[in-house]
């Protein structure tokens, strides 16, 4: 049977650390809102069937005014997200299509994800039924107890977890059925409801370009991640909503 991958975007959290009066899906980098460059990350790839994108609910009419035809001619699905990240993710489980063999979770806030990487971590999913995009700590880690330092962490094994996430569909229901047994307070992310069950994520290899924009300073970051790329120029038919990358 040939996989079909729903994605869905996470973008329903309060953006509390961000500050500023606009919200970091909706913020601009390099020209393009950062909601839209995630969407475009996954639109056009052929083993993607479907996009689920999760917003607030006060979110949901400014988005349909400024963004409403380009959801549209994406065949982006909103729906409305939940208080915290697990609730958002299983409000768009209840919408993935019955023919969908995976399911890829991915932050909104994580514009600079290539391509390429995304593939690869499609493929690895397909293969395992479990992969995630990951980069290697290369920062010295310090463990501290009231202001002091009381060990230098090994740094050699450990990996910094980034999305997507991409499971098998199946997986990922039996991981949210099993929510119920688990500390909700010391999940972070969809990987960890799959390891409870057992079940081995492989890693897919990326680098910390792949950020997550959480703060102000981070919309610098990415814009500088994304302008020293360059832009491939496209081949073929282009449609309207390409018009501003050229």
């Amino acid at each position: 049977m040939d996989s079909r991958i729903a994605v869905i975007l996470c973008a329903a959290g309060a953006s509390s650390r961000f500050g500023g009066k606009v919200k970091k899906p909706f913020v601009k980098v390099a020209g393009k809102v950062v909601l839209i460059r995630s969407i475009e990350l996954f639109s056009e790839n052929p083993l993607v069937s479907q996009i689920i994108l999760a917003v607030s609910e006060e979110d949901q009419e400014k988005l349909r005014i400024n963004h409403g035809a380009f959801l549209d001619f994406s065949n982006v699905e909103v729906i409305l997200g939940g208080k915290e990240r697990f609730d958002t993710v299983r409000n768009a489980m209840a919408v993935v299509k019955s023919d969908i063999t995976h399911v890829a979770v991915h932050d909104a806030a994580r514009c600079c994800a290539k391509p390429e990487w995304i593939n690869q971590v499609f493929q690895k999913a397909i293969e395992t039924e479990a992969a995630m995009l990951a980069s290697r700590v290369v920062s010295t880690i310090k463990r501290v107890t009231d202001g002091v330092i009381t060990d230098t962490v090994d740094r050699s094994d450990l990996w910094e977890a980034q999305t997507p996430q991409v499971f098998k569909k199946d997986l990922l229901e039996r991981a949210y059925a099993n929510l119920v047994n688990l500390d909700k307070s010391k999940i972070s992310d969809d990987s960890m409801l799959v390891e409870a069950l057992g079940h081995e994520v492989s890693v897919v290899e990326a680098d910390n370009s792949n950020i997550k924009i959480t703060t102000q300073a981070d919309v610098v970051i990415a814009q500088g991640i994304l302008n020293s790329r360059g832009k491939a120029k496209p081949t073929g038919y282009m449609h309207p909503f390409q018009e501003d990358k050229w």
